[in-house]
């Protein structure tokens, strides 16, 4: 039972993702304020974020960027119902939620001032396919910041428990993001064991 709700951090489904979810949001805040503070997004920037589970960094970004648009994508349906509801207000004004790929993004080339994924490239199954799909949708001159509670690759904890997770150390990240053409890419850590990397196009 307690694993078969952890699969939910991966892929939410039904009432265990729809709670898997509404913790996320919550658990997953000062994560998600610490790294937002690392950039300074235009106020009418277009930002895309990927793996928006239950849509809290979609209403963050909104607030951030309040002359914007925000689209939030993710390859749960629970999880983009979720993300829609919670951010019903502007959606189809200012934000758009869809179902979707990270290695096949809906979405033109140089889309994007800011490209965001919290907590979600752990479940990638193709880096480099994944980091040339975002590079793509990123205008020059945009960012990708890409968010991660944990980079130890010798705790098993979390991957024992969740099928297809797999840990990287935030130093491989960088050297994948400039293999795949990031430039000026910065690994940040917090003391609280947490990293966000800022990549440059």
């Amino acid at each position: 039972m307690f694993r078969k709700f952890f699969q939910n951090a991966k892929e939410p489904k039904g009432f265990r993702g729809r709670s898997m979810l509404r913790k996320m949001n919550i658990g997953h805040t000062p994560l998600s304020k610490w790294a937002l503070s690392q950039i300074n997004p235009p106020k009418d920037a277009h930002v895309l974020d990927i793996g928006c589970g239950g849509g809290a960094n979609v209403a963050r970004l909104l607030k951030r960027c309040p002359q914007g648009l925000v689209y939030g994508i993710d390859y749960s349906a629970e999880s983009v119902a979720f993300s829609k509801k919670k951010n019903a207000a502007e959606l189809g004004r200012r934000c758009q939620v869809v179902r979707g790929d990270v290695g096949a993004l809906p979405y033109a080339n140089e889309s994007f001032d800011i490209v965001t994924a919290f907590e979600t490239v752990y479940f990638w199954p193709d880096l480099g396919k994944a980091f040339q799909e975002v590079l793509r949708v990123l205008k020059t001159g945009g960012q990708f910041l890409l968010v991660c509670e944990m980079d130890d690759v010798t705790n098993t904890t979390w991957t024992g428990l969740i099928s297809g997770m797999t840990i990287y150390a935030g130093e491989d990240l960088k050297e994948r993001l400039e293999r795949a053409g990031f430039a000026s890419v910065r690994l940040l850590r917090d003391k609280s064991g947490w990293i966000a990397l800022v990549a440059e196009k």
